[in-house]
């Protein structure tokens, strides 16, 4: 008697375990928002901020997610009503050139994402709306987007001339983070990345930044948002007056950027086509003696070109001497860089787990003349630009006439 009462207890437990997981994975898929009756799981909203936790989606991700994912839903219907299909290898491509911006293959980029709880799935839905709306776009608005010739030859000529450009007032911290702290490093930037005083991330900076301007609380001078790498202008432009970036990570390292100011002004400089720097790597890292090895390199270069008479008589890979594009730099040595002047100079680097500093040195930003201009590649830029709105204003035509519950 006493067995079948432990029996039947077993069963109970199995059977309420059971109904429990059940709930539970039909909690997961119960609709979350609804738009025009197309619903939103509670599955795919967890899983569309997880994928934006983990590309570091500054603001407030729930919300971004919930934004992003209303959006997707309104373009699929738009894209159903017309009967517009993706190829598959057209798909493929876009998943393997979106996991190449991080130099990974998509095999490496989806395991990337696993880490952080994001299913494969996830991201093909994300890069899939992505081609398949700017497929529609073209195929709906190409013929209503007229660039003349004249719209070209303003736009050349706007480039050879005086020019407004955007300048940002910032505020940075970089937090040292060899793989011994980086979890102690990552949150302390998470804590920082909430501030919006001024103050509060003035004495953060003078705390545990790793950069010389730790010493005026990280404040950095107004800098055109073309010296920053292309990959972080969007994000910078995008905060608030007091808001700080999520957290940047570099080479053993998080940065980290407050917005003090923006404005307007007025320069007659193209945005740069690409950077010419060098890099000679002294022994020691940030020593004492390394850093006096840099500063008397300092006190005999006044060119870049001066460093090959530093690195004669050394093995070739002391002295490297790049011109790439601004999108084509490590993140670490374009933030750098963007602070320098043509042959000013940072050792704030290092390489090699620290055991080597970095004498990096700006040769001067290129910067393409208007009379090199591609028309056709203008051309394209302005055809673009003018999609690009018409797609904009169409999205907030299906958001305004759309029934949308659970927002």
């Amino acid at each position: 008697m006493r067995g079948l009462t432990l029996l039947t207890a077993l069963l109970v437990l199995t059977l309420t375990l059971g109904q429990t997981g059940t709930a539970t994975a039909q909690n997961q898929f119960a609709p979350a928002i609804t738009v025009n009756e197309r619903v939103i799981t509670q599955y795919e909203l967890s899983q569309r901020i997880r994928l934006l936790e983990a590309f570091r989606t500054p603001g407030n991700v729930a919300q971004v997610a919930r934004d992003q994912l209303i959006e997707d839903r309104l373009k699929q219907q738009e894209i159903d009503r017309v009967g517009l299909t993706i190829p598959q290898d057209a798909i493929d491509a876009a998943l393997d050139e979106f996991a190449g911006r991080a130099d990974m293959s998509l095999a490496q980029f989806n395991q990337m994402l696993a880490q952080s709880g994001v299913d494969a799935v996830t991201l093909r839905d994300f890069v899939t709306i992505g081609v398949s709306w700017r497929e529609y776009v073209r195929a709906r608005f190409n013929r209503e987007v007229t660039v003349t010739d004249a719209d070209v030859a303003r736009a050349l000529g706007q480039q050879g001339g005086a020019r407004t450009e955007i300048e940002v007032l910032l505020s940075e911290i970089i937090i040292a983070a060899p793989p011994e702290m980086a979890d102690r490093a990552g949150q302390a930037a998470n804590q920082i990345s909430q501030m919006r005083s001024f103050a509060d991330f003035e004495a953060a900076a003078r705390q545990v930044s790793a950069l010389p301007s730790r010493e005026n609380g990280g404040r950095l001078d107004w800098l055109p948002i073309s010296n920053y790498p292309p990959q972080l202008q969007d994000l910078i432009l995008g905060l608030q007056t007091g808001e700080v970036t999520a957290p940047i990570m570099i080479p053993n390292g998080i940065a980290l950027f407050q917005k003090r100011g923006q404005r307007e002004a007025v320069r007659p400089a193209l945005p740069p086509t690409s950077l010419d720097y060098a890099a000679y790597y002294i022994p020691g890292g940030r020593t004492e003696a390394g850093l006096r090895i840099a500063r008397d390199v300092a006190n005999n270069v006044d060119t870049c070109d001066d460093l090959y008479g530093i690195a004669r008589n050394q093995p070739r890979e002391v002295l490297d001497r790049v011109e790439q594009a601004p999108a084509q730099i490590p993140d670490d040595i374009a933030l750098e860089l963007a602070r320098l002047d043509p042959n000013e100079v940072s050792t704030n680097l290092t390489r090699n787990n620290g055991q080597t500093l970095v004498f990096l040195m700006l040769c001067q930003r290129n910067r393409g003349a208007a009379a090199d201009a591609d028309p056709d590649v203008v051309r394209n830029q302005i055809r673009g630009q003018r999609l690009g709105t018409l797609a904009a204003a169409l999205v907030e035509d299906l958001r305004a006439q759309a029934v949308i519950s659970g927002r």
